[in-house]
């Protein structure tokens, strides 16, 4: 699914666009894959497991979710780089189509400018459009209190725990944190 560009200011004032993947983004997209895994323990890969993300693989990525009508992707440029993405993925069964599970990740030196309310308020827009959506989920790695401060602003509330769903390379278990927002 396409999502159009989306102009914005960031808190400080920088011009900032959100929108769907395109190929010129690939580059960029690759650095900040890297770069995010790199910046904290709370994003579900680290940076040695960045090298299967090659050019073909992001394209063909890119191909398939700007063509699916159940996914969306936006990434959020600002000074010229990919600093955050966002996406969406509806449920496409009978008994699950009104649920839908968004994600979100931007690297550290664009946290607290705003991009983070802006994509999710873009995702539940389009999960409103859709119709039939009436649910959206997400998870997150506990000790996330960023994330966790941005779910509970944009209306998500807690519903369960996945216990010791995260284990990192010290042996260091976490749970993962269940949330939902009824649309």
């Amino acid at each position: 699914m396409i999502i159009g560009e989306i102009p914005f200011f960031l808190k400080d004032g920088r011009p900032a666009l959100l929108r769907s993947p395109r190929d010129e983004d690939i580059p960029g997209m690759l650095e900040y894959l890297r770069l995010s895994a790199a910046e904290t323990e709370f994003i579900l890969r680290y940076p040695e497991e960045c090298d299967r993300y090659t050019p073909e693989f992001e394209k063909q990525m890119f191909e398939h979710i700007n063509q699916s009508p159940n996914e969306a992707m936006l990434v959020c440029l600002a000074d010229q780089r990919v600093v955050g993405t966002s996406n969406i993925v509806f449920n496409r069964s009978l008994k699950t189509r009104h649920r839908g599970t968004v994600a979100i990740a931007l690297i550290r030196e664009y946290w607290g400018l705003g991009i983070g309310t802006r994509m999710f308020s873009e995702m539940i827009r389009v999960a409103k459009e859709r119709g039939c959506v009436t649910q959206l989920e997400l998870d997150y790695i506990e000790g996330n209190t960023r994330a966790r401060a941005l779910y509970d602003k944009m209306g998500f509330r807690p519903y369960g725990i996945r216990p010791n769903a995260i284990r990192l390379k010290d042996g260091t278990m976490l749970n993962e944190c269940l949330m939902l927002k009824e649309l």
